[in-house]
């Protein structure tokens, strides 16, 4: 057993961390150029949303790693993870986990705001307790309530920057809750048989490969338009942004048309490949559109 950078590294999740972090800066400089009123943000500003999100997603993702320690051995995706592999103890995963939980929301109480430290606390919470420790096991509903994590990481960096919430701020972070369901369930059917083998009910394990395809389909026919929403609210989102959410939602929409047509987990694979970069693009979007914003109206 040991406690090496490495083995941190790995139950941090340091992807996600990395895609948490770019969505909650994308938000709270959208925030202070679109907000009306917003105060400007300094570089502490920025760095302050960038420790606390990258410790609210390292603490979360440890503390994932240990709640699923009796299934991870059961899947080849996962049975190399430190605690299975025994790299690291239970024990030692469940105190850094809950350490460094506890410090992501006091620093951002105390570096940003009482409103960001909440929707900071309320990421940990949906991921930890309502995804991971009650619905992953339980029901096909467990990705799809659990995706209100990812807001989570909007909602905090829209509220750093303006201490409150608005109707945009909300839509913005919506976003990754409608998205959440189409990307992971993409994921499910590439490696459907290790979740059947865990016993996870995931999607595809419980209602087939054809139907989950379906699945994925009308939930990106609810993604598009949605995003487009975001343009046509009173003080919304602009061209920029526009553009970039139809080009990117329409090539979506387009690999999942095509899975519905061949639900094998090999298209599976090419459509959430298609599907990983969404998010990451419809947040710098989001950005752009602040820093070059030309009115929709």
């Amino acid at each position: 057993m040991r406690l090496g950078l490495n083995e941190i590294m790995e139950i941090s999740k340091p992807r996600i961390v990395v895609l948490l972090v770019i969505t909650a800066v994308t938000s709270m400089y959208g925030a202070s150029k679109l907000v009306p009123g917003a105060p400007e943000l300094d570089y502490w500003s920025y760095l302050h949303i960038i420790i606390a999100g990258a410790l609210a997603s390292a603490g979360s993702s440890a503390l994932n790693h240990y709640y699923d320690k009796d299934i991870d051995p059961k899947m080849k995706r996962t049975s190399s993870r430190p605690i299975p592999s025994g790299r690291m103890a239970a024990s030692h995963v469940l105190i850094y986990g809950l350490v460094v939980s506890c410090i992501s929301v006091i620093y951002g109480y105390f570096a940003l705001n009482a409103v960001s430290a909440f929707f900071i606390a309320l990421g940990i919470f949906s991921y930890v307790i309502i995804y991971t420790a009650w619905l992953k096991r339980l029901n096909t509903s467990n990705i799809v309530i659990g995706g209100i994590a990812g807001s989570a990481a909007s909602w905090a960096g829209w509220s750093a920057a303006t201490g409150s919430m608005d109707l945009l701020g909300f839509l913005v972070g919506f976003l990754v809750f409608v998205w959440t369901p189409s990307h992971f369930w993409c994921l499910a059917m590439k490696i459907k048989d290790e979740y059947a083998e865990a016993k996870v009910p995931m999607l595809p394990v419980v209602i087939g490969m054809q139907k989950t395809s379906k699945y994925i389909l009308g939930n990106t026919i609810i993604l598009l338009p949605y995003s487009l929403i975001l343009s046509f609210i009173p003080d919304g989102m602009g061209l920029v942004y526009t553009v970039i959410a139809a080009v990117s939602g329409g090539l979506m929409l387009v690999y999942h048309y095509k899975l519905t047509k061949t639900p094998t987990s090999e298209f599976a694979w090419k459509a959430y490949k298609v599907t990983a970069p969404y998010l990451t693009i419809i947040f710098v979007a989001v950005a752009l559109d602040a820093a070059f914003h030309v009115p929709f109206f």
